[in-house]
């Protein structure tokens, strides 16, 4: 068996683990406007913040000079709070409906 190279190896899993939305915590972490949380997803320091609207968005902090927060795709479902770091856009493409013969035919 061959064993993989490390840089390789863990190129390959942050591309894998990147695109997939990932669990940061409960909705009631943050609970009121204007509060934050900080959290490190691959390396990467992420914060949660409540804005005073009641939205909960996500931002990466990015490490160089004068640099902004850069937006992060955030979902709540059922009270949890997700994120996907995977920066390709994704649409969702509207599936044709099927056709199906009913089976008395």
């Amino acid at each position: 068996m061959n064993v993989p190279d490390d840089s390789r190896f863990r190129r390959e899993m942050a591309s894998a683990y990147r695109s997939g939305w990932h669990f940061i915590d409960l909705v009631t972490a943050v609970p009121q406007g204007g509060d934050s949380l900080m959290v490190t997803l691959f390396g990467e320091p992420i914060v949660i913040t409540r804005g005073d609207d009641e939205d909960i968005r996500a931002y990466r902090c990015l490490r160089r000079p004068r640099g902004a927060p850069q937006p992060v795709r955030c979902a709540i479902r059922y009270g949890m709070i997700f994120v996907n770091l995977d920066q390709r856009d994704h649409q969702l493409v509207e599936a044709e409906a099927p056709t199906a013969t009913p089976r008395s035919a």
